[in-house]
């Protein structure tokens, strides 16, 4: 949000030559969260084409994509467009979107973010609890669309009628399934599709809260017969250029819990070296 696409196309083509990063993601907002309203923001999904285009190592998606905003069948194939497009590089980043909650529901402060921005485009926000079974019909859909010459598809929230989806994505059976939640209904969700869990930074940097997660992580794929060691932790965190020491010490210890994907966010505006930065001040020190 609030920045310009020159510097985000600088940014990912200087990542994509440093083999200290291994992907590069966006996110799927159309207003921006924090400044004025009317800032600049880029729709997504398109944005991602363009840097896929542009870059040929780094792995890359949306962290991550909502539900709420595009029919599942229409992701599956704009998914498998993009994968292609990149030579087999897309990370399916998935959540459940706008839902209603009450402010400072869900660990943000002050108002619901998801409620001005989905009134703003004519999108609905949905209770929680359908917000996650809508997500488990999507990644159905998806993995059908994926791995199916044609099907049919009729559960509770959508219904498809001879589907058909060419071309496949060049990852088979498909992209990687990233999901995005901390709740205990997405803990579930998550133990039963996911590949790669990830969750934003604790609240004020309570590293307690991200044990506790894993924790309930840990039993949910314990119910159901999964190792959880088959599920890679991904940890989004946003990085201070002020106190760059309190960005590593975050990375530190969720790396102690056991977190192996570490996303790094780069908070506007963007320093004019900042792969280099981050390279220097972040990761070669917590590496080292």
């Amino acid at each position: 949000m609030h920045v310009p696409y020159a510097d985000i196309q600088r940014v990912w083509r200087d990542a994509d030559e440093a083999p200290q990063f291994r992907d590069a993601w966006l996110w799927d907002h159309f207003l921006p969260l924090a400044g004025p309203k009317g800032g600049d923001v880029l729709e997504g999904w398109t944005l991602l084409a363009a840097l896929a285009a542009q870059t040929s190592r780094l792995r890359l998606g949306l962290l991550v994509t909502s539900n709420r905003i595009r029919p599942p069948a229409v992701l599956g194939k704009i998914a498998s467009t993009l994968d292609v497009i990149s030579g087999g590089r897309l990370v399916m980043g998935l959540g459940v979107g706008g839902t209603r909650q009450p402010d400072g529901a869900g660990g943000l402060p002050g108002p619901n973010p998801a409620a001005a921005e989905y009134a703003a485009y004519g999108l609905s926000l949905v209770s929680p609890g359908e917000g996650v079974d809508r997500l488990r019909e999507t990644i159905e859909i998806l993995r059908a669309m994926w791995t199916k010459e044609v099907f049919d598809f009729h559960g509770r929230y959508y219904t498809l009628e001879q589907t058909w989806n060419a071309p496949k994505p060049i990852q088979r059976p498909g992209p990687p399934l990233l999901i995005g939640g901390w709740g205990n209904r997405m803990m579930r969700l998550i133990a039963e599709c996911a590949d790669i869990w990830n969750i934003s930074g604790p609240p004020h940097n309570d590293l307690n809260f991200l044990a506790d997660r894993i924790r309930r992580l840990d039993a949910e794929c314990a119910a159901i017969g999964r190792d959880p060691a088959s599920i890679s932790r991904s940890l989004q965190q946003i990085v201070s250029y002020d106190d760059p020491s309190s960005t590593r010490a975050i990375v530190r210890g969720a790396v102690d819990l056991g977190f192996d994907h570490i996303v790094l966010s780069l908070p506007r505006p963007y320093p004019e070296r900042a792969v280099q930065w981050l390279v220097r001040e972040i990761i070669e020190p917590t590496v080292g």
